[in-house]
């Protein structure tokens, strides 16, 4: 007896590709970043604070990295520091995304300025941030006497969005 074959329901099978991307400071010792200004050099010419490796990249696919400021002013007492006298710089970490553009020198505000921008995504990619503060005596009357040091403060949000 001839075996028969049995035609049976066409099944569609869907691979459904969704954006997920994140960034998050990698090294839990640069959660805070610290610019200090000590000596007369330091407010002549600004300083600055290096961060190898800050941002850790998952991206299924391009993408950019932003960043600001919770505000435009950071206070104390009667004075305060304009965030836009920060400049950020973006680099290449130790695992770099292939192909990104990475902005230099970018001004710290209140609303998202771009600093890394790639057609391509990857998983665990690093992005060294260099955070810079005005010189030219910029900060040299914010000191608030009995207080050493003086701080001002303000928090800073990365967010990295689909391309």
């Amino acid at each position: 007896m001839p075996s028969q074959q049995l035609a049976l329901k066409n099944v569609t099978l869907n691979v459904r590709i969704k954006a997920n991307s994140n960034a998050t400071v990698v090294n839990k010792s640069q959660e805070e970043v610290n610019l200090e200004y000590a000596t007369k050099d330091d407010y002549a010419n600004g300083v600055k604070s290096t961060n190898p490796d800050h941002l850790n990249i998952y991206s299924t696919g391009g993408f950019e990295v932003k960043v600001k400021s919770e505000n435009a002013a950071m206070q104390n007492g009667g004075k305060s520091i304009q965030t836009n006298t920060i400049r950020l710089t973006a680099t290449a970490g130790s695992d770099a995304v292939n192909g990104a553009q990475y902005s230099q020198n970018v001004q710290l505000t209140a609303t998202e300025s771009t600093l890394v921008t790639s057609t391509n995504g990857g998983v665990n990619k690093k992005i060294n941030i260099e955070y810079r503060g005005a010189g030219g005596d910029a900060y040299l009357n914010n000191y608030i006497a009995n207080q050493d040091p003086t701080l001002y403060t303000t928090k800073l949000t990365y967010t990295i969005v689909s391309k």
